[in-house]
């Protein structure tokens, strides 16, 4: 009873109500882990986590407001899972091709299967609400997934000393990098005028700068 009170867990943000906690950025900076060509680890800090965090909650907060789209079924799920651990550099080394060898990656990245479905489900229906809001028109030249193979994920799985897949087989992930690309211009204008809506707080300054809804830093939708 003497001791000092230790501090498990705190509000650094407030979300339209929402509350976000240091614990939800812990969160996301380890799940960074599955997407290393979006969140470079060099830019894996607390408060780019925490600009995505916020980014993602407006959105979902939008998409419980509007209509609902059809949801992510479990075989689409374990596919998209599937073609993932073929294309994360990192899981070469890890042999996540294996169960074994992905139960590995994931303890070493701090994650558990079930809180990596629940969250690539929910990334699969954020992709699948953003395009149906901004990728109509939007074409990707097979120039762009040629030089982006090239010059990104070629070095990435040279720099682990891992074969790097073939170009055909990475396209639709690459795809999906470029697309997002384009569609983050038009997502962040999106996301600004939810923010001049609304109220976004950011509490503890060591996540990023105190800021409310008039605030011009929406930060990265990686």
């Amino acid at each position: 009873a003497d001791q000092p009170a230790i501090v498990l867990d705190h509000v650094i943000a407030i979300i339209n109500g929402d509350v976000l906690l240091d614990s939800d950025v812990q969160e996301e900076i380890r799940f960074a882990a599955l997407q290393p060509f979006s969140v470079p680890q060099g830019q894996n800090t607390r408060q780019r986590a925490t600009e995505r965090i916020i980014n993602r909650t407006l959105i979902l907060q939008q998409m419980k407001e509007q209509q609902q789209l059809a949801p992510v079924t479990d075989a689409e799920l374990k596919q998209n899972l599937d073609d993932l651990r073929k294309q994360i550099p990192a899981c070469g080394r890890y042999h996540c091709s294996t169960q074994q060898g992905w139960d590995s990656f994931l303890h070493d990245n701090g994650l558990m299967q079930a809180e990596v479905e629940q969250r690539w489900r929910q990334r699969l229906e954020i992709l699948r609400f953003i395009g149906v809001r901004f990728r109509a028109g939007i074409r990707i030249p097979k120039s762009d997934i040629q030089q982006y193979y090239e010059k990104t994920l070629v070095p990435a799985f040279n720099k682990e000393n891992q074969k790097t897949p073939s170009v055909d087989s990475l396209t639709p992930r690459i795809e999906e990098i470029l697309l997002q690309q384009h569609v983050n211009v038009l997502l962040q204008d999106w996301l600004k005028s939810l923010r001049d809506q609304g109220t976004v707080q950011i509490l503890d300054s060591a996540y990023g700068k105190s800021t409310d809804a008039n605030e011009d830093d929406n930060g990265g939708a990686e």
